[in-house]
């Protein structure tokens, strides 16, 4: 008697494993790769799989961008793709299958968020009014005390514009322009996420 239990208690032990182990593989997953916007990292990507109101999975973007979301039932789901100052993107409707992971047939893109970034555009000009192309334009963040470090450079367009992304953080920045031993400076204060202009007058350069 005692051998016959102890064989049905592994025949049983031995169903339930087999169960389990059946129902891992009539799951699925899916995989795929982010692209974000330039001056953004496609690392740490917040990537969701849901089901209405329900998220089922969830998981980050490596450093270059890809993702893998596994153990999912079958059936439909909303895949979101999420992260701070980029816009977020949703793959709607993607069917995952039994015992497969599929791949996205495309990357998915995030754009930089307009609402979430300062902008300062401006135009450099000579002393005549006129645009001037590919001056050297520079920005620097202003410290304590007037100290000013360079955070970037631009080289203006053939119509003599320029643009620069800066975090909505309050701060003062100094704008410098040279072209032709010419040069222009001036400051500008960023309060929040918005477009700022400056225009930029190119006089003789100091001796």
């Amino acid at each position: 008697m005692r051998i016959t239990k102890a064989f049905l208690t592994a025949l049983l032990l031995a169903a339930v494993c087999s169960a389990q182990g059946g129902a891992g593989r009539a799951n699925g997953g899916v995989k795929g790769k982010v692209k974000v916007d330039s001056g953004h990292t496609a690392g740490g990507v917040s990537v969701t799989a849901g089901r209405g109101e329900e998220v089922v999975a969830r998981a980050e973007t490596d450093a270059k961008g890809q993702f893998e979301l596994s153990n999912l039932a079958p059936g439909v789901y909303t895949l979101t793709f999420r992260k701070a100052g980029l816009k977020t993107a949703q793959h709607r409707e993607f069917e995952i299958r039994a015992g497969k992971t599929r791949s996205l047939p495309d990357k998915i893109f995030l754009p930089v968020d307009e609402g979430s970034i300062a902008f300062l555009r401006g135009s450099v000009f000579d002393s005549d009014g006129r645009s001037v192309p590919g001056a050297q334009v520079e920005i620097a963040l202003l410290g304590a005390g007037g100290a000013a470090r360079k955070i970037d450079g631009r080289v203006t367009t053939e119509s003599g514009t320029f643009s620069f992304r800066l975090r909505p953080a309050a701060a003062r920045y100094r704008v410098t322009a040279k072209a032709g031993g010419r040069e222009a400076v001036k400051e500008v204060d960023v309060e929040g996420a918005m477009v700022y202009r400056v225009a930029l007058s190119l006089s003789p350069a100091a001796p």
